[in-house]
């Protein structure tokens, strides 16, 4: 395997991690902080995947930090092939609470326009 930027096991691939970690963090800690946090589902399911997406970029990057403490590249394929599964099920996640979302506010949208 080749080695790219963002690749485990590089300083890029532990920098994104850490970005990850603070933007799912940051959206946590944004909406857990509005007053109407419990009253809309769409903030319940965002949250639910958000909490996923920071153990999963916390723990990836513990793992990074150990391949590039050790200065080795991770080119073992199981372990690439767990990164890629658990990439894209919190971009999946990503995505679905983005729908959820955006679907209640559209319907907050048209309930304001025929206000």
């Amino acid at each position: 395997m080749k080695d790219f930027p963002g690749t485990p096991g590089t300083l890029t691939g532990l920098l994104l991690r850490i970005s990850q970690f603070v933007f799912a963090a940051g959206s946590i800690a944004s909406m857990a902080s509005t007053s109407s946090f419990f009253s809309f589902t769409a903030f319940c399911y965002l949250i639910a995947s958000m909490g996923l997406q920071v153990i999963w970029s916390f723990c990836v990057g513990i793992v990074r930090c150990i391949f590039l403490d050790e200065k080795k590249a991770l080119h073992n394929p199981v372990l690439v092939s767990l990164f890629v599964v658990g990439d894209w099920m919190a971009v999946a996640f990503a995505y679905l609470s983005w729908v959820t979302i955006a679907t209640s506010s559209l319907i907050m949208l048209w309930l304001l326009a025929a206000g």
